[in-house]
């Protein structure tokens, strides 16, 4: 029950939210209240400078929170800063990309 407890008070519209990226293991990870709980978004290399943005999950506890959003954001800066292309595979991030139409990102995105 302490567990359920944690997931209310996790605020995604905080300052304090990190996205942590792991180029090793080609995801991005947001640490839910400290526990053990992650959200994830997972990347492959599919070419010398091309990736996809194959999966976002975030667990059902906290889901419907914009948690999501900090992965997709964090996930096509790095797309930019990087001067990558990007097959959008996940649906979220297509849904992101739609909703936040940054021209830097259609740039940088294989239609």
């Amino acid at each position: 029950m302490a567990q359920a407890a944690q997931a209310n008070v996790f605020d995604a519209n905080s300052p304090q939210v990190q996205v942590e990226h792991d180029r090793k293991r080609r995801q991005f990870v947001i640490r839910l209240n400290g526990s053990h709980d992650r959200a994830v978004l997972l990347y492959e290399y599919v070419g010398k400078k091309t990736v996809d943005l194959q999966h976002t999950e975030v667990p059902d506890a906290y889901r419907g929170r914009g948690i999501a959003k900090h992965l997709a954001k964090a996930a096509m800066d790095f797309v930019v800063e990087e001067d990558l292309k990007a097959h959008l595979t996940c649906w979220y991030i297509q849904k992101y990309v739609k909703e936040n139409p940054q021209p830097q990102y259609f740039e940088h995105i294989y239609q």
